[in-house]
């Protein structure tokens, strides 16, 4: 069984056989009064979960780890984070991944990480208010390192399927480094310009058209691109253009 370091990149990190989700169990550190920056990491899930509530199976082989943070930016600048994260997971992936080509690797809003279409990562952020009306924000990372779901509304898969094996300790110890790199030049949103524009060029999706299912509604169009504020711009057909702040994207075929 793969090893987890101890520190990535120069953040610790608390490894476990099994919890119940990560993100839980740093949620539970920061109301202990945990604030990081804390790695937590587990070799399974019992309880794992994905957006909106859904379970994400948990199979042995695979990276599942949290980063819990304190006080990243003011507050309404904090979802800017998911593009954050999705970047550094991008990159952490094609520096352990000898040999797969850039253009294979993508990122679906607001931060899936896709193989060849398929989904291979998500990303799960969840916030909690500590003292001073600041935060602690927990990111999540599951990562289909040897294993993948099957029966699933989208296509999926893993990085020992396609080739490239890629073991969940050396990726975290990848990931630690990239995340700080690319902490630093968000700037606690400052640099979210160009935040913005590095999560552009790994994007999926854009110029295409697209389905957009949100709780209430389903919208469809062009994925024209995002804007300042990480929202997804959509070209409607019938020429209106909206900003979703939030939604799963699915491509609508030709």
């Amino acid at each position: 069984m793969d090893g987890f370091p101890a520190t990535a990149g120069s953040i610790d990190v608390i490894a476990h056989d099994l919890v119940g989700s990560t993100n839980a169990e740093a949620l539970a550190l920061a109301a202990k009064g945990e604030r990081g920056p804390l790695f937590v990491a587990a070799q399974r899930q019992s309880a794992g979960r994905g957006r909106r509530g859904r379970e994400w199976v948990s199979q042995p082989g695979n990276l599942y780890t949290t980063l819990l943070i304190s006080d990243p930016a003011p507050v309404f600048v904090s979802p800017q984070l998911c593009f954050v994260a999705a970047i550094a997971l991008h990159d952490a992936v094609l520096d352990g991944c000898a040999g797969l080509a850039p253009s294979r690797l993508k990122l679906k809003w607001p931060n899936d990480l896709l193989l060849d279409k398929a989904k291979v990562a998500g990303i799960l952020i969840e916030g909690v208010g500590i003292a001073d009306r600041k935060i602690a924000v927990a990111i999540g990372f599951g990562v289909n390192c040897s294993h993948h779901p099957s029966g699933m509304p989208y296509p999926a898969t893993d990085f020992a399927a396609t080739g490239f094996p890629l073991s969940p300790g050396s990726l975290l110890a990848l990931l630690g480094v990239r995340w700080e790199q690319r902490m630093r030049e968000w700037d606690r949103g400052k640099g979210f310009a160009a935040t913005r524009e590095a999560w552009l060029l790994r994007a999926s999706g854009i110029g295409e058209a697209v389905e957009v299912r949100l709780p209430q509604q389903t919208l469809s169009g062009i994925f024209e691109s995002v804007n300042e504020e990480g929202s997804l711009l959509l070209r409607r057909p019938d020429g209106e253009r909206i900003a979703v702040a939030a939604g799963d994207v699915f491509p609508l075929s030709a």
